[in-house]
């Protein structure tokens, strides 16, 4: 580590007790009648440097390492759940601090951050509903009252740990990702931390892959409790359960189906998508004739929210998310199509993403062997 002193330097011609000698020793050196207060690498390294050149400290506590950085005035400190973890914060904070881009956060707290961000930034993303809504949610957790210039790992670790008493690893990870995006737009952009306090806490694991599909009892029983039919549609619970099974025809997510509007022959055009490219999805006759029958499905995403849980709970089906529709017939259209058209059609970028839907059961794989 470079060090770069800016006070007054003692004269060479002054005369220093040589290291190794029975006259060394570390405490502060009187220089005029001012002590010379230096750590043993400091003063290894500048021999005539003056107090400004101070190396980082290391203390061992109860929740992790705490790291105390003091250069030029400036003073920071932060805990970690490795040695290693804060000794290389502390190093990006000395480096900060010597390089002249060392910040003073804003006396605000994470809260007021995430406010600016749900105003600024998620209206111009795909996710801004979803993103608006659980920033909105987190106003209520404790993380979010704390100040920015005291947020460190510590309070990440805090946030994690207390999210996986009442979540799965997946919600957890989820949020972390849209709040980690929160401090790296204060860091990069907005200029309100120093250092991002999520990249140094290890992440939660994934809850286990889901692997439940409908049943054709189950598929029965939600038309009866929704009263579709093949005529007209006239209620809600009725167009759900037409999207529901739109849905396992083509693969189309809930958001895609609900906005669905131009369909031209055996195509479905969607202008945007998730991964915010355009997608033509190829219509089976099956899902066409539905198209034909609903015209559009007239459908807001908290509507197929609230409805699909009624329609459900009125069928007697447990555990079953209107998503897994793409799962189902992911696992349906792998026996039609080959893993290029797949890919295609539902909208994978990469191939491996594939592998989250198919839920092929062993049972009927060794039908094929």
């Amino acid at each position: 580590m470079h060090h770069h002193c800016t006070k007054q330097h003692i004269s060479p011609m002054t005369e220093i007790p040589a290291l190794g000698t029975s006259t060394h020793r570390r405490e502060p050196v009187l220089i005029g009648g001012l002590p010379l207060e230096r750590s043993a690498s400091c003063y290894n390294l500048h021999p005539y440097c003056s107090r400004d050149c101070t190396m980082p400290t290391f203390t061992k506590r109860s929740n992790g390492w705490r790291a105390q950085v003091r250069r030029r005035g400036k003073s920071e400190s932060a805990t970690f759940p490795t040695k290693s973890q804060a000794q290389i914060w502390a190093q990006e904070v000395e480096a900060r601090i010597l390089s002249g881009k060392y910040l003073t956060a804003p006396d605000v707290t994470f809260g007021k951050l995430a406010q600016r961000y749900a105003a600024e930034v998620s209206p111009t993303k795909r996710g801004e509903s979803w993103e608006q809504k659980r920033l909105l949610a987190f106003e209520s957790d404790p993380l979010a009252s704390v100040p920015l210039p005291e947020l460190n790992s510590a309070h990440v670790s805090e946030w994690r740990d207390r999210r996986l008493k009442t979540v799965t690893g997946s919600t957890v990870n989820r949020e972390w990702n849209l709040l980690s995006h929160v401090c790296r737009v204060a860091v990069n952009e907005w200029k309100w931390l120093s250092v991002n306090p999520f990249s140094t806490v290890r992440r939660p694991k994934e809850a286990r892959a889901r692997t439940r599909l409908p049943t054709a009892d189950e598929i029965e029983a939600l038309r009866i409790a929704s009263g579709y039919h093949d005529g007209e549609l006239h209620l809600v619970e009725q167009r759900v359960f037409a999207a529901f099974l739109f849905a396992i025809e083509t693969g189309m997510r809930s958001g895609e189906i609900c906005g669905l509007t131009d369909v031209r022959g055996r195509v479905a055009y969607l202008p945007m998508t998730k991964n915010g490219m355009e997608r033509e999805v190829p219509l089976s006759p099956e899902a066409l004739r539905i198209w034909q029958q609903v015209g559009s499905f007239d459908l807001s995403a908290s509507q197929r929210d609230s409805v699909w849980r009624k329609v459900r709970d009125k069928a007697g089906v447990v555990g079953l998310t209107f998503h897994d529709s793409r799962a189902e017939a992911i696992t349906r259209l792998s026996k039609k199509l080959n893993i290029l058209e797949l890919a295609k059609m539902i909208g994978h970028k990469d191939i491996k993403e594939l592998q989250t839907y198919y839920r092929e059961s062993a049972d009927d794989i060794a039908g094929k062997l």
